[in-house]
């Protein structure tokens, strides 16, 4: 039996996701949770072959709940599921560990799928993201938010979406002169000079 862990805000999200899990004879959801904090509870709690966790959470960032998955349960693997664009995303989650990348509008029909791809070892992606995997080995040149850590590209999306540094502080659980630091080290890495040209490469590039 696979036994899988969902980690979403939406009540109605993690209910087709068990219904989906469901109708598969040799699958279970046997855990919950709705927030970061609950999500590192449960799978410290419950035994699981798999956990799909959305990327965009109330307290935290699922990059967040993956980087603590990696240092407390390294072989567990974990699919990223997220509404954002595969080229937001996809490569960054997979660099930090991930066994895979879903976007929500194909859940219906890959869920199931991703989940028996990652708890047999493999790594689940989708052809067009395994496209561009192999455009990126041919050509090495990075695109400059992809020089970015994952806290500096969560923040420089913060930024670019209007946030000020004093709100961004309190979402993160940190101090403004922080996020002033990271403000500073992130335009700097990007070579910008302002806050309105991390907004403009931002939706340029579909990150907000």
């Amino acid at each position: 039996m696979i036994r899988v862990i969902t980690v979403d805000d939406h009540p109605v999200v993690r209910r087709g996701l068990k219904q989906i899990i469901a109708a598969e004879q040799d699958m279970q959801v046997v855990g919950e949770a709705e927030n970061a904090r609950e999500a590192i509870h449960v799978i410290r709690q419950t035994a699981c072959d798999a956990v799909v966790l959305d990327i965009t959470l109330p307290d935290a960032s699922g990059l967040d709940v993956l980087s603590r998955l990696r240092s407390e349960h390294p072989t567990l693997p974990v699919l990223i599921m997220s509404i954002h664009e595969e080229e937001q995303y996809a490569l960054r989650v997979l660099k930090a560990g991930a066994s895979g990348y879903l976007m929500k509008n194909s859940i219906p029909e890959d869920l199931v799928k991703a989940i028996r791809k990652i708890t047999s070892g493999g790594k689940y992606i989708s052809p067009s993201l395994a496209e561009r995997l192999a455009s990126e080995f041919a050509s090495p040149e990075t695109s400059p938010h992809e020089k970015l850590s994952d806290r500096e590209f969560q923040i420089m999306r913060l930024i670019a979406s209007g946030k000020s540094l004093k709100e961004i502080g309190a979402a993160l659980c940190i101090s403004g002169k922080t996020v002033s630091t990271y403000r500073a080290r992130i335009l700097e890495k990007m070579s910008m000079g302002a806050n309105a040209d991390l907004t403009r490469y931002a939706l340029d590039h579909h990150l907000i």
